[in-house]
Order: C-alpha cells, then structure tokens, then sequence
C-alpha cells in the first residue's frame, strides 16, 4: 500500500542471532564470575555455530514471503554479531531484488557500556559500588555508565536513523537488523510510549535472537499514517531439537 507518507511501507526489527558473548555471559553468571570470559571489543564479538543456524532460519523465513512482501533493503548495525545475520538473511535471497547487500549504519549499534563492559552484575557491584548505587537509583533507562549511554541517549539516535529511513526508503519495505536494547527503543519511539511502559515490556520475555518483530502503517481517524506493531518477537522456525535463545546482549549485568 502507498500512503504518499513519509513512512517505509513496512519495518522490520531483527535481533541478531546467537552470539560467542551471550554464551560466555550465560556462563560467567552460572559460575559466579565477576568478569565475562571474552577478548577483544564488543564490536568484534562473531556469532555461536548455533547463532549461525539462527541468522540462515531468518533468512529462510523472509525469503519464503511472496515477492512483493519480502524487504527491499536489509540496514545493519555495524557490529560483527549484526552484520554477519544480515548477511546470512540476504545470503538466503531474502530481498525482494534477489540480489543486494545490507546497509551499515553505525547509529543501529549496541548500547555502549563503557566502564561496566565485560563485567557481570556481580562484577559491577564489586568493582563499582558507588556507581551500582546510582544506576539502581536512576533506573536503567536514565543512568548513564561512566563512558557509556544509557537507554535515553540510545533512542536519540535511533530518532536519527527513522529520519533517515524516512527520507531515503519512504514506501519501501524497509528489514533492520540489530540488538535487543534497540529493538525495545524502536517500540519506544515507534509507538511513543513511555519510560514505565517500555520497561515493563523488557520485564515481559527476552527477545529472542533472530526474533522478529514487523511494523505496517496505516492511516488513522485523522488521515496521518501511524506505526502498528504486527508482529512481536517471532522466532523463525528451526531443524528439530534446535533451541530457540533469548540470552542478553549485554556483555555487563546491567538488567
């Protein structure tokens, strides 16, 4: 449907899948430790085999949608986990053209953690006490880590990257892979929501890696074209006895 509305046709919101990090997070917290057990920067961090699996299920997923529904443009976030989902996806011939590759966008990336990156609850506690204090005080959604951003300074940008898809792919199908805490501030945006009302749709369930989530936009009683949430945290189907994961994206314990 064309609105003549500066409005994608249609959005969708795409976790990556499975990462090394969620596994080494998952470990670290059933063993107790306070530092997560992976090198390098978070950018870098790849896939699990498992995450893999995942990220060519989506793409099975959207390549089994008829022509004229499947995504026109695939927008990725820069880090290594998202581009490598977005590319399996478009590997699967997911896009609508048949052919093409994802599009970098470094304002999709993942919530800087700065001084609690890599370390667990226990180890932000431990290490930072004071600044636990405060966190716990302000809420996630407010507090600002030492070097890092807090929810509020996440969809600012992401307020960027809609005027963005706004302008360059206005009644396009419009696939954005990226992490869960953007997935969750694109709802905030999307459907203006409110700070408790976003929380407490994080309290709900984990998104799921590779869940998707599907915007369509419609007109309402005023003639303006406004978002409506169609599908929510879809897990695409996998091989028998694989599992479905919702682990966090966050290398540090910031729940």
């Amino acid at each position: 449907m064309r609105h003549g509305q500066n409005w994608p046709e249609r959005l969708w919101l795409v976790r990556h899948g499975q990462s090394q990090g969620n596994v080494a997070r998952d470990a670290a917290h059933e063993n107790g430790q306070h530092v997560i057990d992976i090198e390098g920067r978070d950018v870098d961090v790849p896939l699990s085999e498992l995450g893999h699996r995942q990220a060519q299920a989506a793409g099975r997923w959207f390549a089994g949608l008829p022509e004229d529904e499947r995504p026109e443009v695939i927008l990725t976030s820069p880090y290594l986990r998202a581009r490598q989902t977005a590319d399996a996806i478009c590997e699967a011939g997911a896009l609508a053209t048949g052919k093409g590759k994802p599009v970098v966008d470094e304002r999709l990336r993942e919530r800087e953690f700065g001084v609690f990156d890599g370390l667990t609850s226990l180890g932000i506690r431990a290490k930072y006490p004071e600044e636990a204090g405060h966190r716990t005080k302000l809420g996630k959604f407010y507090h600002r880590p030492p070097g890092g951003e807090s929810w509020a300074d996440v969809i600012l940008r992401l307020r960027s990257v809609l005027n963005t898809i706004n302008l360059h792919y206005a009644d396009r199908r419009v696939l954005v892979v990226c992490h869960q805490v953007v997935v969750l501030c694109m709802r905030y945006i999307l459907e203006e929501l409110d700070e408790e009302q976003i929380l407490a749709i994080d309290r709900e369930a984990e998104i799921l890696n590779c869940g998707i989530c599907a915007y369509d936009f419609t007109r309402s009683d005023s003639g303006l074209c406004v978002p409506r949430l169609d599908l929510w945290n879809l897990g695409a189907p996998l091989a028998e006895g694989e599992p479905q994961t919702a682990d966090r994206d966050a290398r540090a314990g910031t729940r």
